[in-house]
């Protein structure tokens, strides 16, 4: 007669089950929101600056400006998927991301354009908050790394699908219609995200009960865990004091002030570098985003593996800042600078995955809801300043220059990255 041994009994029959059901519908989601975001960067040099008449300082505000509208609905958001429901939180989300976008498909100046981007930025504050809580509802702190990596991957994957759609679009049609059938897609993703998405294990109808008191007994040790190592557990005002939010908060400022820089003009340095038309130029692009796949599961695995947090943040920044700088030097040798700029595609998200495991490791699961709404929000304000900047620089002075401060500011994340205290290391 066999019996069932404790470890049999204690193991879901179908845990991988989560990574399908889960995962897909959160990445999608947030693939729409990103295109959403960016695709203004391929619009401006498809036609969109020249027909509203807006300088390349202009150009850079319009792409920053979502990121003062960011900031509103990051706490709120957080707290609410801890308290409430993140899925109809989103879902009212895509239904605004698809109405705004659709409305910047009929600008005619630019104080419209800017009016309507922070409003988008304004209906995706919440949105990573809000997944990155839920993902803490479905995977225990071993694979959550992996799990927040492959989330964060929405950034390239939605970049190799942006940049060819984007580019054909306007190739064949104009940069209106980029905005308006990019705003009816989100309108699809909403029906998707509410027919398939649940908050929590309690919630989800197509889980096994024995999967799901396995989720619920191994989440509530590791808070248990948590609460025994006198991890914060504060109200919001309490989480602001501590020292070492405030200098995630810095290092996050940075770091998306060299990412959305990079981001918001790849199309614009790929187009005047290799002086091609935009249906190259959105082909090119892809690249990068390529590229950024391999480096985001790479170094994402080793931090898991060896436990290190703090060096496999800093890594990776170091290397976006050494391509970005040799991208200029090697701007004479035109595809060995295009060579640099998909070099730092493969370091551009490696460290975002590994970033978002430390909140939870330092504040209990209601405290780490907030902390991370105030980490994004603030921290994000980086990338109202990386886009500006490097317009006002290009304005001022040349491209180079401007890429020159791009590296500049990752150069600080990762000095900020190996600072941090040793708390914030995978127990």
């Amino acid at each position: 007669m066999q019996t069932s041994s404790p470890a049999t009994t204690q193991s879901p029959p179908v845990v991988d089950l989560r990574w399908l059901r889960v995962i897909p519908p959160i990445v999608i989601t947030c693939i729409m929101s990103y295109m959403d975001r960016i695709n203004i960067a391929f619009a401006m040099p498809g036609g969109m600056a020249d027909e509203l008449g807006v300088s390349a300082s202009m150009v850079g505000l319009a792409g920053g400006i979502f990121f003062v509208g960011y900031l509103f609905l990051q706490v709120p958001g957080g707290k609410l998927a801890v308290h409430g429901s993140g899925k109809r939180f989103i879902g009212w989300s895509l239904l605004a991301w698809a109405v705004i976008s659709i409305l910047t498909g009929f600008v005619t100046n630019h104080y419209q354009l800017l009016f309507l981007r922070f409003a988008l930025g304004v209906a995706e504050g919440g949105m990573l908050p809000v997944v990155l809580t839920m993902i803490s509802n479905w995977f225990p702190d071993k694979e959550r790394g992996r799990a927040n990596a492959i989330v964060i991957m929405f950034v390239p994957l939605a970049g190799i699908i942006t940049a060819p759609l984007s580019g054909w679009i306007i190739a064949a049609l104009d940069w209106r219609m980029l905005f308006i059938i990019e705003g009816l897609l989100s309108a699809v993703v909403m029906v998707l995200w509410m027919l398939t998405i649940s908050d929590r294990p309690q919630e989800a109808k197509w889980i096994s009960e024995r999967e799901r008191d396995y989720l619920i007994t191994t989440l509530a040790e590791e808070q248990k865990a948590i609460a025994a190592k006198a991890v914060k557990n504060a109200s919001l005002s309490e989480v602001m004091a501590d020292k070492t939010l405030w200098h995630l908060i810095a290092l996050n400022f940075f770091y998306q002030a060299g990412i959305y820089g990079y981001t918001l003009w790849l199309p614009s340095i790929v187009k005047e570098l290799t002086q091609s038309g935009m249906g190259k130029v959105g082909m090119l692009a892809t690249l990068p985003y390529i590229a950024a796949m391999f480096g985001m599961l790479m170094f994402s695995n080793l931090s898991d593996r060896s436990g290190k947090r703090r060096a496999f943040i800093a890594v990776p920044l170091t290397g976006l800042a050494l391509c970005l700088t040799l991208s200029v030097i090697l701007r004479e040798q035109i595809w060995l600078s295009f060579a640099a700029l998909v070099g730092c595609g493969f370091f551009l998200q490696a460290a975002a995955g590994i970033f978002w495991t430390i909140p939870a490791k330092i504040f209990s699961a209601e405290a780490a809801g907030g902390a991370r709404g105030l980490i994004n929000a603030l921290g994000n304000l980086g990338g109202f300043c990386g886009p500006y900047i490097v317009g006002v620089l290009i304005s001022q002075y040349s491209q180079s220059i401007g890429v020159y401060s791009l590296a500049l500011s990752v150069v600080l994340a990762a000095v900020l990255a190996m600072t941090l205290p040793r708390k914030c290391e995978q127990a």
